[in-house]
């Protein structure tokens, strides 16, 4: 009779497996919990120990590491001198192997979990059974998931050597080890490494979290998938708690959401921040959250429509109800009162987005996730650290003043606010803002000067500068990266933009700072670029 070795962590449908198994003429070797699982449900089981001879030692760490496993796996019993080997050692072959592995990924995707812990949980036999049972496919059924035991049952029904479905078994399990093991080595490894160190080889481990509803248009398929070798972080750790699946470009946008929110989450003023198409399109703050939403919204309320939302703090009962006016894609907060989420759940298609209670929107230090950044081209991979939070309340150590005029308090505050709010911007980008809010955005443009000509427009059409604005108001400007030419700053100050902030660094800082100076506009320069392509 052939041999079936049963040994699993996840032990769905093993005992109907087991006793189907034995139908077909199979006799079953198993270990520990398996085998107790398997004699539970009425089947008789032969336990590895007393197959091999030998006992199970190391606390159960040593139990199928034996030559008479893996001669059994690995013989080729159509090959004369293999059989004729297994007989003078005794051995016996084994027709099927089904083995799932520890479960490594589910114990580091606690955040408590210790170095300990996580070092139990990486399995030593079940790999190598699997392998063994994977190169040797045409001789031996390799069965790695639980899904696959009602075809491999059919399968051995039907008869015939089934090559196929045993090669993508086999390829099946080469994939669930590969994975494991990236897992297991980019576990450690993020433990060894500093953050800003990039691997010179990245094993990636990543688990599918759900299926999306399309890619970035509705012809192309699209997946969801999160890295599997450390506890979730970012989008993963949130939960949809209203509306209809996600596609890829929610995604993208909950991804600039998160960018965008991290520096506001423990400034001492909430912030709402709109997005669309990855880059805001409103950044508020205010007193309350409902301020900090008209703030946000009074920047550009038409590009505001099917917008994604995101709150620094947990949406109230009011800003639900200012919700109600628009059409908004997604929204995500830290959190949701009972009264509020009532309300914006009339809208059904709306999809909500919110953090286990008790867990925050970001981390601490207002990263929208731990690890790399990791960005897909053609052939390719593109890899980086992610940037640093540019946290308002880090803004006055940052900068130095470049021009003769120094900024007032007010211009400070200002300044202060648009640099945190230029980093979620994508590049070429300018920010106008006053008083907490965003005035004027322009984003993603091809040259400098452009993108300042058109948040100045986005101001003026919003009625926020021009005609009809009191002259006095304070203006200031953000700008992700250095003034190439003086042209930038020159139509700023048509704007009427008293401030300015910008990285420097520009061979031509001298005449952009004359151009400044030319108009008593104060600026500053962080020496940190903001680039977000």
């Amino acid at each position: 009779m052939p041999y079936a070795l049963l040994s699993v962590s996840d032990k769905t449908g093993i005992e109907e497996f087991a006793a189907r198994l034995v139908e077909h003429g199979f006799e079953i070797l198993s270990t520990g919990g398996t085998a107790a699982a398997v004699r539970n449900a009425g089947v008789e089981v032969i336990s590895v120990s007393e197959f091999t001879g030998s006992p199970e030692i190391l606390g159960g760490r040593v139990k199928t590491l034996h030559p008479a496993v893996h001669a059994g796996i690995l013989a080729r019993t159509s090959v004369e001198s293999d059989a004729a080997e297994l007989a003078e050692l005794g051995y016996a072959p084994i027709a099927l192997v089904a083995v799932n592995l520890y479960p490594f990924r589910e114990t580091v995707a606690r955040p408590d979990t210790m170095l300990a812990e996580a070092l139990e949980q990486i399995d030593i036999g079940g790999p190598t059974m699997l392998r063994a049972a994977a190169k040797n496919h045409p001789f031996v059924w390799p069965v790695c998931d639980p899904a696959s035991y009602a075809g491999v049952l059919t399968a051995i029904d039907l008869g015939g050597e089934q090559l196929d479905l045993r090669r993508a078994l086999a390829a099946q399990v080469f994939e669930h080890t590969a994975a494991y093991d990236a897992a297991i080595a980019g576990y450690l490894d993020r433990r060894n490494r500093r953050p800003d160190e990039l691997p010179d080889e990245l094993l990636l481990s990543l688990v599918k979290v759900q299926a999306l509803r399309y890619g970035e248009n509705p012809d192309q398929p699209a997946a969801f998938y999160r890295n599997g070798a450390h506890a979730p972080t970012g989008i993963p750790r949130l939960r949809q708690v209203n509306g209809k699946e996600l596609s890829y470009n929610n995604l993208l946008d909950v991804e600039g959401a998160l960018l965008a929110i991290g520096p506001w989450l423990d400034e001492d003023r909430p912030a709402c921040v709109i997005l669309k198409h990855t880059t805001p399109c409103g950044v508020g703050t205010g007193h309350t959250l409902s301020e900090a939403y008209e703030k946000a919204l009074a920047c550009d309320p038409v590009s505001a429509f099917g917008s994604t939302v995101v709150f620094s703090e947990p949406i109230t009962e009011a800003v639900a109800e200012a919700l109600a006016g628009l059409f908004v894609e997604c929204l995500v907060a830290p959190g949701c009162a009972d009264a509020a989420l009532a309300l914006l759940r009339r809208k059904e298609n709306l999809r909500i987005l919110l953090p286990a209670d008790g867990e925050r929107l970001c981390p601490p230090d207002g990263h929208a996730a731990s690890g790399l950044d990791l960005r897909g081209v053609p052939g390719g991979v593109l890899v980086q650290a992610p940037p640093a939070p540019a946290r308002p309340s880090d803004f006055r150590g940052a900068a130095t003043v470049m021009t003769s005029r120094q900024p007032d308090e007010a211009e400070w505050d200002a300044l202060a606010f648009a640099w945190a709010a230029v980093q979620a911007v994508k590049s070429n980008a300018i920010v106008l803002a006053r008083g907490g809010a965003t005035i004027g955005i322009g984003a993603g443009q091809m040259s400098r000067v452009d993108a300042v000509s058109i948040a100045c427009l986005k101001a003026e059409h919003a009625g926020l500068i021009g005609a009809g604005r009191p002259g006095g108001e304070t203006c200031v400007l953000a700008s992700d990266a250095f003034f190439p030419f003086r042209d930038g700053i020159d139509a700023a100050a048509a704007a009427g933009v008293s401030a300015v902030v910008q990285p420097g660094g520009s061979k031509r800082d001298a005449e952009v700072i004359a151009a400044a100076d030319e108009h008593g506009i104060a600026m500053v320069a962080t020496g940190r670029r903001l680039f977000r392509h």
